[in-house]
């Protein structure tokens, strides 16, 4: 079962709304600065509308009339030209500051831990880089800047209509108790269900991607019905998820839009009561009524775009909480904040060494049991065992990948944990059987490893892993577009690939994970055989099934039930006649 990914608190998220809005002063400042003027401009119609009610009615002449209407018409067209510059100018802020949110959030997924990343599955995360992110750009581009301008409005004209007089501010009161409890009944339940909406919808695609993803077993275990099963739970958890965020907006938004209606009558009826009792004039009055009906349009542009910043808040609440794990030091190794960090000079031994190693993936189930390990600089440690005995897990600890429960990991002396992510990759490196072709062209698949990596090195590196040959007779060669929709690669040429990359990134200590396991058994002993070649010197650790590689390494650790029970040469392993002996006979025969 999957761990979802921490969610951070209204706190943080406003904290995070704070130091945007300080990022871009400027722009910000001259954004509200055009919205205020706009909103100045549309105050004047209101204004001049009641004196034209109020001349007509004391029997001014055409003339005044005539003036009164194209002093009206002037403030209008200014308004319509400074709300032009106003909306593009929020629109610029908003794409800048959508922007940064996507390179940070980009910036806090690469910076966190395998492990992390393992526990959550890709559900939850593929949630958070889509549905979330896109959540987050119709809130930066749109709820924002409509909130500030629906802000900034209604102030102005609030204090138009005290200007006016401050008696026909009374009647506009009388929405207030209705949209405040309203509001904030809605507010204390839509952030909570947005986001149990969100993770539903993270259920959902974690489901379907194991299925997709494990449609072969699921067929062959014969599994569909329960598959279906799950599918119809997050459905269901999802279908009742939304109903509740519907059901809020169907109560919220018929009360907000009584409460628009209930200022307008109230300035018309205690206006003109106010008229006759002389405490207000006709043109004060009309002025009023027309101010009143012009705040309704942000009141109603500020509620309506009320649920989007709650749907935006929710998903910057998960965006951000993806920084959690690493803020709240569970943190991988190679993954701590910057620091004093070990010189080059401390790592020059470059002896890998393993103390008391033990590791759960659940609390009370360890998988490990006080492995201790010490491979000299140039060693090359073949692990083998049943499987489930704990070798990936192993390999994994000896890679960085996971931090121990106990124990230590070190590389020359200095823990794994206190590396950076750059020396620890520079020192340690995995190659697994689970490979992956990213978008771009074959030279950019390997100079990920190492982007200063001449022409030259990379087709010695593809030489190394017997890769030349069909890389060459690709349709352009290195520049042959390969990943998702571009030329298929096999399963086999995907893991040459990997350790492409890997000799070009030239690692000083290797973990070789059944990283040849999807490669011909007669092509893999060559390819073994012309990589040991070109890795003479490193360190390499190699957990696999085929036995060869346990007869060529300097020694060979055996593991069952998490422990390392018998440690020595192929052949000292053999004469002992222990469960390595048993192995290597089973498969390989009589033949020592």
């Amino acid at each position: 079962m999957s761990t979802a990914l921490p969610v951070a608190d209204a706190v943080q998220v406003r904290q995070y709304a704070r130091v945007l809005i300080r990022r871009h002063p400027r722009a910000l400042a001259g954004a509200l600065g055009l919205h205020a003027l706009a909103a100045v401009t549309g105050l004047a119609a209101p204004r001049l509308i009641g004196d034209l009610v109020e001349g007509i009615s004391q029997g001014v002449g055409t003339v005044t009339v005539d003036r009164i209407a194209l002093a009206i018409a002037g403030f209008v067209l200014a308004q319509a030209v400074l709300m032009r510059f106003a909306h593009f100018a929020s629109a610029r802020l908003g794409e800048r500051v959508l922007a940064e949110l996507r390179e940070e959030f980009i910036e806090r997924i690469l910076a966190l831990p395998l492990s992390t990343v393992e526990r959550a599955g890709t559900g939850d995360l593929l949630t958070r880089t889509t549905r979330d992110v896109a959540a987050l750009s119709r809130t930066v581009r749109f709820a924002v800047p409509e909130t500030l301008i629906a802000v900034v409005t209604a102030f102005f004209v609030v204090g138009a209509v005290l200007l006016t007089d401050p008696l026909l501010i009374l009647p506009g009161l009388v929405a207030a108790p209705v949209l405040w409890l309203s509001t904030r009944w809605y507010l204390r339940r839509a952030t909570p269900g947005y986001l149990a909406e969100n993770a539903a919808y993270s259920d959902i695609t974690d489901g379907i991607s194991e299925t997709v993803e494990g449609s072969r077993t699921t067929e062959t275990l014969r599994q569909q019905a329960r598959r279906r099963a799950r599918t119809d739970g997050d459905i269901g958890r999802s279908y009742q998820a939304e109903r509740y965020t519907l059901f809020l907006r169907t109560v919220y938004f018929p009360i907000a839009e009584t409460g628009y209606v209930l200022p307008v009558v109230a300035t018309l009826v205690l206006g003109g009561w106010f008229y006759i009792e002389g405490w207000a004039t006709l043109g004060e009055v009309t002025a009023a009524t027309l101010y009143v009906q012009q705040l309704m349009d942000p009141i109603d542009r500020l509620l309506s775009w009320l649920d989007e910043l709650q749907v935006g808040g929710a998903s910057m609440a998960r965006l951000l909480g993806v920084a959690r794990p690493v803020a709240d030091g569970a943190a991988s190794a190679g993954e701590q904040p910057v620091g004093k960090q070990p010189g080059k000079e401390q790592l020059r031994e470059r002896r890998l060494a393993a103390r008391d190693l033990r590791y759960a993936y659940q609390q009370g189930r360890d998988v490990l049991h006080g492995v201790t390990l010490d491979l000299a600089p140039g060693e090359r440690l073949a692990v083998v065992g049943p499987s489930g005995a704990g070798k990936s897990t192993l390999g994994r600890l000896l890679a960085g990948i996971h931090r121990p429960r106990t124990g230590s990991v070190t590389v020359g002396g200095v823990p794994l944990a206190d590396l950076p992510l750059a020396d620890l990759r520079a020192e340690v490196a995995l190659v697994t059987q689970e490979h992956h072709v990213f978008l771009g062209t074959l030279r950019d698949n390997l100079t990920m490893a190492r982007p200063d990596a001449t022409d030259e090195r990379v087709r010695e590196a593809l030489a190394a892993v017997d890769a030349l040959d069909w890389a060459e007779q690709l349709p352009a060669g290195l520049d042959t577009m390969v990943g998702s929709g571009g030329h298929p690669l096999s399963a086999a040429q995907a893991q040459q690939l990997a350790l492409a990359r890997l000799v070009l990134a030239d690692p000083h200590t290797l973990v070789l994970d059944e990283a040849t396991s999807l490669i011909d058994p007669r092509a893999a002993r060559h390819l073994e055989r012309s990589l040991a070649a070109v890795l003479r010197g490193r360190t390499v650790v190699a957990i696999a099934h085929r036995l060869h590689s346990a007869h060529d390494a300097d020694r060979v650790a055996v593991m069952e039930d998490g422990r390392i029970t018998e440690l020595g040469s192929h052949a000292e392993l053999v004469a002992a006649g222990g469960s390595y002996a048993a192995l290597w006979r089973s498969w390989h025969g009589d033949r020592d």
